[in-house]
């Protein structure tokens, strides 16, 4: 996955050590599908996920991040959920933990493609026909698909 220069100089200065960074997940959905990625580095499929830039609003960064990642042109109408992600170390040894910003996202326009490497596949999946997904990507899909107005927070 393509590392923010932002992550790469903060990680001159900290190695490998935990880093607190701020994601966004886009749950694109068409009628009854929904957008996934296949993501290139551990296969799994996935809704859109990105890193923050500073100073980027969460909303901006999930409509940057599926136009970027999968070439598709959405909207951001809802906050769905919010959530710390369990502490990620990559194979290189770094270090992450994340707090995930879980957008509700209508399609616009564009055909699904892997459009910036970070994926080897993307398209639409039927919400009751999902390509085997982790747990906690699915309650993000599932935040989104139940959304009731309440954004969804852990206390």
């Amino acid at each position: 996955m393509a590392i923010p220069d932002f992550v790469l100089a903060l990680r001159e200065k900290i190695g490998h050590a935990p880093l607190w960074l701020s994601g966004a997940t886009a749950v694109v959905l068409r009628g009854n599908d929904v957008l996934l990625v296949r993501r290139s580095d551990t296969g799994a499929w996935t809704p859109v996920t990105g890193i923050i830039d500073p100073g980027e609003q969460p909303a901006a960064a999930a409509v940057r991040e599926t136009l970027e990642e999968a070439d598709v042109v959405v909207t951001a109408d809802s906050l769905a959920w919010i959530q710390v992600i369990d502490t990620i170390t990559y194979a290189n040894g770094d270090q992450a933990q994340y707090i995930d910003f879980v957008f509700g996202c209508s399609y616009v326009s564009g055909d699904p493609f892997p459009a910036d490497g970070e994926n080897t596949d993307a398209g639409w999946f039927p919400l009751d026909d999902l390509p085997e997904i982790g747990e906690n990507m699915l309650a993000r899909i599932r935040s989104v698909v139940e959304f009731t107005g309440t954004t969804r927070f852990e206390i």
